[in-house]
């Protein structure tokens, strides 16, 4: 994504001094945010299945665009002049526009897993595995993030035979096309954005009819029997027989918030989805003592028509909250740049005043910075992950708890 600088504008210095810092804390946010997911997934082996692996590509493309993109805009932004030379000015354009296009359908990539992951639960589970299928969903998003853009920005002034970028700017020749920026903003904004809006919704709606009939304990979850317990003078051990399926890093947020009571009982030792576990528990088992959590919760899957409709309503409104912000931050950082650079290029640029389209298109890059925050760092395994990372002695110590999804 680039912008019509005014060229030979020279900003004051005290706002000079303000857009340095922002930008440079925006390059440092980036940077940190997604080198932090590229680690854990480098570190941790247990993240390395199929839906993290798109997470790992989203942060690829947003680690570059603030390791590359950014840095080499700041001075073209503050001095109003670009003085890298044409050829940079074509590398930096055409990884721009890759990096920044590659992110979105990412974005869309996620979420079309996550949808699988809920309305195709048994086929999901028995593909997602397979590391190959992955690999080459993450290559195609690559290819087509290309091939949207690149051939265009390479070659666009070779085809028309003249250039109308002037000296010391940089910009794509077809900045004030509006036609190809309509076309290509359908497949880079609008067809992913409502892509992102019906998996998500889909997803939302899938897990209310859960909910309204039975809740978590319905077919697809946990069967949960009580199979031996012994007792020896008021205390003893209670053993549980559990058929569950994997909790585990590979639960998407949106599946993992359907099924965030089975962690109490399902560590995901196994990678097999339908092995069945055995949990034990080393209590004073007492008829004083129902208030134990694992039988609160065997009970409670035992006899799903006790859950209150109150409980079942605060989860699809938690779901609701979660999958609408993942839809809205999308909509919000790409939406007003879209509009305002094809209306821009429809007037030939008179109609749009520069520092909007400043502000919109620095909306772009911030979400770059949301992105890590919003989808792995959301996620209950890879917070483990980070914490390995980050704290490794407090992790030593103190023993493995499972976060709760967000």
């Amino acid at each position: 994504m680039d912008s019509n600088m005014l060229a030979g504008t020279v900003l004051p210095g005290y706002l000079a001094v303000i857009l340095s810092v922002l930008m440079v804390t925006l390059v440092v946010v980036v940077v940190a945010g997604n080198a932090l997911v590229i680690m854990a997934f480098i570190v941790d082996k247990t993240l390395r299945n199929q839906s993290n692996y798109f997470f790992l590509n989203l942060a690829i493309s947003d680690f570059l665009v603030g390791a590359f993109c950014i840095p080499a805009y700041i001075p073209y932004n503050l001095t109003g002049r670009w003085m890298l030379g044409k050829g940079l000015c074509k590398v930096w354009l055409v990884m721009d526009y890759l990096l920044c296009t590659a992110s979105v359908f990412n974005i869309v990539l996620i979420s079309y897993d996550r949808f699988l992951s809920v309305t195709r639960a048994v086929k999901y589970r028995a593909q997602r595995n397979m590391t190959r299928q992955a690999v080459l969903k993450m290559v195609a998003v690559w290819v087509l993030a290309f091939l949207l853009y690149g051939p265009a920005i390479l070659f666009w002034e070779t085809i028309v035979g003249e250039s109308i970028v002037p000296a010391h700017e940089c910009y794509a020749e077809f900045y004030f096309t509006w036609y190809f920026l309509l076309c290509a903003s359908t497949f880079e904004f609008f067809t992913p954005f409502v892509s992102v809006a019906f998996f998500n919704l889909s997803i939302y709606l899938n897990i209310h009819r859960r909910n309204k009939s039975g809740g978590t304990c319905a077919d697809d979850e946990p069967k949960v029997q009580r199979i031996s317990k012994k007792h020896k003078d008021g205390g003893g051990w209670s053993v549980f027989f559990v058929k569950t399926r994997k909790v585990s890093s590979s639960e998407p947020t949106a599946i993992s918030a359907v099924i965030e009571d089975d962690d109490v009982l399902s560590p995901s030792f196994s990678d097999d989805p339908n092995t069945s576990q055995v949990f034990t528990q080393r209590e004073k088992f007492s008829p004083n003592r129902k208030n134990s959590r694992l039988f609160q919760h065997t009970a409670s899957c035992m006899a799903p028509g006790r859950r209150t409709q109150g409980s079942r309503l605060s989860r699809d409104k938690k779901i609701a909250k979660s999958l609408a912000i993942i839809v809205c931050i999308f909509g919000i950082c790409w939406a007003p740049y879209t509009l305002l650079m094809i209306i821009r290029a429809a007037c030939s640029g008179t109609c749009v005043p520069n520092y909007w389209y400043e502000i919109t298109f620095w909306l772009l890059w911030l979400n770059s910075a949301i992105n890590p925050f919003l989808y792995p760092l959301c996620h209950s395994s890879f917070r483990r992950a980070f914490s390995k990372i980050l704290c490794p002695k407090r992790q030593s110590v103190q023993p493995q708890i499972e976060a709760q999804s967000c």
